[in-house]
């Protein structure tokens, strides 16, 4: 007489599966790329990189999703969008502006590959670079370079003994609503240009008190960086509830708040919007020097990636800034939370100096050059308090705890023109591996757009991978037609098996649910 003992459990999120400890660990003296690390404490849900023509999308088990393919390389940042669509800068060749970071196109892609909108943001007077910004009413804040010729830049107030180009390109933001498949309409705009001040020649626009006039940036200080891109901005981030903007300049080593509430009309000016300070800094932060300050003590060092927590996150509010260590020699992740009165007001002191005097959260290696990504690179803080760290020059995602623990770690298998087999040495770069990424980010299982998409993994993404037992673990509904069909049955050690007895097995259906099943002979 047989019994028969059958039990089920649908899971209600996704989570991995753990074999025998309660971490999953990958060691192999010949893994070069692929999944290190995926602890229980990892949070679940996607990754998203673009590191050519290709964008990936990854599991927690490091295994492919869905890509996207595109006719140009990254240029550099990519967002998964709430319809499942993807939105990514494309770098394309521009006579004028040709740098770190260029890029010059945008592109929204759907889920399944189709082109749906692109538009080259790029002539001989602007071109599109680094970072772009999706907003919820389906606009696109583009930030560019803007040129400006040798005299232009001199009768603004810039000393011509500092332009090795003659030439200059400064920080120009476009807000875009995309039309039909090919055009746009611009809805608002932001130049530098209008917020200048020097102390250099009094005969010459912009002239004043640099410390007097923390709102507005010396066209003068270019920390050493003489050449047309003196600024080097690679971040934009725009906060909704705010209604704020904040960008990055790597070369001066500094962050900027501007006001989105204003017209174009009063960006250009220093009244109206919400503050009525116009299109002038309402806050900047990590080197005082740039405006003088009495203190200056430099935090931040050609950082990347800075942008706001969002509010329904642990330290909601604060800036999440990747700090690389730029003439410094280590990396950092930093937590600033700046200093904001009851009218919601940014705070400067007697000195005219923005606090706060040092982030309030620092993530470091020890030793601290364990750690040293000098380019590129990003931070995502997590719901569940986890940081997820893109050392971009190294290609090598990583998510720590609360404890700094890394419980995560991905290492990017796809180089600019090949896919590297696993035990491959990673070519090595002037700056770092020739594996490296601009940043990856990490999508929820619960995102918007992930609903009714397939979100069945296939294999790893380099070549010859190792064998695994990892497993997610879904019921996120991947079936369009909703039907729920048998898909495979794999043993704890994640290898595909037939019904069998006395063993522990998982049935994974293609609606996303998974069974665990123990069939007792006896």
């Amino acid at each position: 007489m047989l019994c028969f003992l059958y039990f089920s459990l649908t899971m209600k999120r996704v989570f991995v599966l753990l074999l025998f400890f309660n971490f999953y660990n990958l060691h192999s003296q010949n893994q070069t790329v692929g999944l290190f690390v995926n602890a229980n404490q990892a949070y679940q849900g996607y990754t998203l990189f673009s590191p050519n023509v290709n964008t990936y999308l990854i599991d927690n088990c490091g295994k492919l999703i869905n890509s996207w393919n595109s006719l140009y390389n990254a240029g550099s940042s990519v967002y998964l969008l709430e319809d499942g669509s993807i939105l990514r800068a494309c770098r394309i060749q521009n006579p004028v502006f040709s740098a770190g970071g260029g890029g010059g196109r945008v592109e929204k892609t759907d889920w399944y590959g189709n082109l749906e909108w692109s538009y080259d943001f790029s002539d001989s007077l602007y071109h599109q670079h680094h970072d772009i910004a999706p907003m919820k009413n389906g606009n696109i804040l583009i930030l560019c370079w803007e040129y400006k010729s040798l005299s232009e830049s001199i009768a603004a107030g810039r000393d011509p003994n500092s332009m090795i180009d003659n030439e200059l390109w400064s920080t120009y933001i476009l807000e875009v609503e995309p039309i039909g498949s090919d055009s746009m309409n611009i809805v608002w705009e932001w130049h530098l240009w209008d917020h200048l001040i020097q102390d250099f020649d009094s005969t010459k626009n912009n002239y004043g008190v640099i410390s007097q006039n923390p709102q507005l940036l010396n066209i003068n200080y270019y920390n050493g960086n003489g050449k047309n891109d003196w600024l080097h901005c690679n971040s934009i981030n725009y906060n909704e509830e705010l209604d704020q903007i904040v960008i990055g300049s790597r070369s001066l080593s500094e962050l900027y708040v501007i006001d989105h509430s204003t017209t174009t009309l009063e960006a250009s000016s220093s009244i109206g919007g919400d503050f009525n300070k116009g299109g002038d800094f309402l806050f900047r932060w990590g080197n005082p020097a740039v405006y003088n300050a009495v203190n200056t003590d430099q935090k931040l060092f050609g950082q990347h990636d800075v942008h706001w927590i969002d509010d329904n996150l642990p330290d909601g509010g604060k800036f999440l800034i990747f700090n690389n260590g730029k003439q410094r020699g280590y990396s950092s992740v930093d937590i600033v939370s700046p200093l904001i009165d009851t009218s919601g007001n940014y705070v400067i002191d007697s000195v005219n100096m923005f606090g706060p005097l040092s982030a309030e959260w620092i993530y470091t290696s020890n030793p601290l050059q364990n750690f040293y990504s000098s380019y590129i690179s990003g931070a995502q803080r997590l719901a569940n308090g986890n940081t997820l760290i893109c050392d971009g020059a190294h290609g090598d995602f990583f998510e720590i705890d609360s404890l700094n623990n890394i419980v995560w770690r991905y290492v990017n298998p796809v180089l600019n023109t090949y896919i590297l087999s696993q035990g491959d040495s990673i070519p090595i770069t002037q700056n770092g591996f020739g594996n490296s990424v601009f940043r990856a980010t990490r999508y929820s299982i619960d995102f918007p757009g992930f609903a009714n998409k397939d979100m069945t993994p296939s294999d790893p993404i380099e070549l010859n991978p190792l064998p695994d037992s990892c497993i997610m673990l879904t019921t996120r509904n991947t079936n369009l037609n909703n039907k729920k069909e048998l898909l495979k049955i794999v043993d704890l050690m994640g290898r595909n098996t037939m019904r069998i007895k006395n063993t522990i097995l998982f049935y994974i259906y293609s609606d996303g649910t998974v069974e665990k099943v123990f069939r007792l002979s006896h």
